[in-house]
């Protein structure tokens, strides 16, 4: 969650560095909220999977999508995107949301 939380943070400083005050504070305000349901998602989908077998084997295909920018989806973690999708299905979670909770595990 650490290095979630640093990202955010080298995103909004990026965000900031050619803003005027207002855009700033509409920005700051719009990142912060987005960051904000992510974690939360990222949080709700760590807990619930822990311990799940599907999602645990797909880390190293998470990590490829992450880096990848959503270019390399592996076979696991298709699979655990689906289980995570029909396990909660209430979850308005994008695949890069999912990705990075699973690397949180």
């Amino acid at each position: 969650m650490t290095s979630l939380r640093l990202l955010s943070a080298a995103a909004l400083l990026a965000l900031a560095t050619g803003a005027s005050a207002t855009s700033f504070v509409v920005t700051t305000d719009t990142v912060v909220d987005a960051t904000r349901a992510s974690s939360d998602s990222t949080s709700d989908i760590s807990s619930s999977f822990d311990d799940d077998k599907i999602v645990l084997a797909a880390r190293d295909d998470a990590a490829s999508f992450v880096a990848s920018d959503g270019d390399i989806r592996g076979a696991r973690l298709e699979a655990a995107f689906k289980h995570i999708r029909t396990t909660l299905p209430q979850l308005a979670a994008s695949d890069l949301q999912l990705a990075q909770a699973i690397l949180a595990l």
